[in-house]
């Protein structure tokens, strides 16, 4: 099997565990696009087979979440898996709606972010949760983020809890999103929910339920239901060609695919950029620079 399919993540297993569960499924060579943390639901898109060579073009997706945001506290780790380090108390006029709508129009935009120290990236060659969790500090640079949109969902005056929609870039840490909204308010806060719902193209209503995985898994050794199963969950994966269904096409004959295969380099009138390549059938991708296009992925 070759594609992706959209796992809905639930909350307290890794990224890894999913893949790991897909991996056993079809005994291919599976991937993801980018983790998500524990404690976060929603889209984690699988690359499963021939499809992993894709990853490159993935990674940079643009992604939607759903926020609940708690004010009054601050923890650690700047989400609910952390310990409370400061707590305040909320004012009414702080949960006011004009309050907040103000506040996330100054967060639209392109942004310097600084990473959270409860963090996988790394610093002479270690994680930044790593220094974390040993009580060191390290001064980390910030990195530009682009944040597109900030909608307004609901107030709970009742919890402290704002829940808003975001449309982001890559890179972009939520947890210190939820921090410095809730420091432009007058407070502190910390994320307390977090639901991926949109990676790049891929969208949660397409997702597959964990519950699905862990059914094909327990009837491994049913061969006859495992067929079933496994043709259902083959019928929601979606084709490397699909992926790129937005890319022009190019065919190639049999002479000038042959070449294209070998890594030869074909004159083209095409503008520089990716192309799906056919020959009667999808053979991959190519990259056109200066008028030559150049062998890319070929599945």
């Amino acid at each position: 099997m070759n594609g992706i399919i959209i796992v809905n993540k639930p909350k307290g297993i890794t990224s890894f565990d999913v893949v790991y569960k897909v991996r056993k499924i079809f005994n291919e060579k599976v991937g993801h696009t980018g983790t998500l943390d524990p404690m976060a639901r929603g889209v984690l898109p699988i690359l499963i087979g021939n499809a992993t060579k894709c990853s490159k073009y993935l990674i940079n997706h643009d992604k939607e979440y759903i926020v609940i945001l708690k004010l009054g506290i601050k923890t650690d780790t700047a989400d609910s898996e952390g310990k409370i380090i400061k707590e305040q108390k909320i004012s009414d006029n702080i949960l006011n709606k004009k309050n907040i709508e103000e506040v996330f129009s100054k967060n639209i935009g392109i942004k310097m972010q600084k990473p959270p120290m409860y963090s996988a990236i790394k610093v002479n060659g270690k994680k930044l949760y790593e220094y974390a969790r040993k009580g060191e500090s390290l001064e980390v640079k910030p990195r530009k983020i682009n944040i597109y949109n900030l909608k307004l969902l609901e107030i709970n005056q009742n919890d402290k809890t704002i829940k808003f929609k975001v449309q982001c870039s890559k890179g972009t840490y939520i947890r210190s999103l939820c921090e410095k909204i809730a420091e432009d308010l007058g407070t502190i806060g910390y994320m307390y929910d977090l639901l991926r719902t949109k990676v790049g193209q891929f969208q949660i209503d397409q997702a597959i339920e964990i519950e699905k995985l862990e059914e094909i898994l327990k009837n491994l050794e049913n061969k006859e239901k495992i067929e079933f199963l496994k043709m259902d969950l083959e019928n929601k994966c979606i084709t490397i060609e699909e992926m790129f269904n937005n890319l022009e096409n190019i065919n190639l004959d049999e002479v000038t695919l042959a070449k294209f295969i070998n890594g030869v380099k074909l004159k083209t009138n095409k503008k520089d950029g990716i192309y799906k390549i056919y020959n009667n059938k999808f053979i991959g991708l190519g990259i056109v620079k200066n008028y030559l296009l150049k062998r890319d992925i070929v599945i």
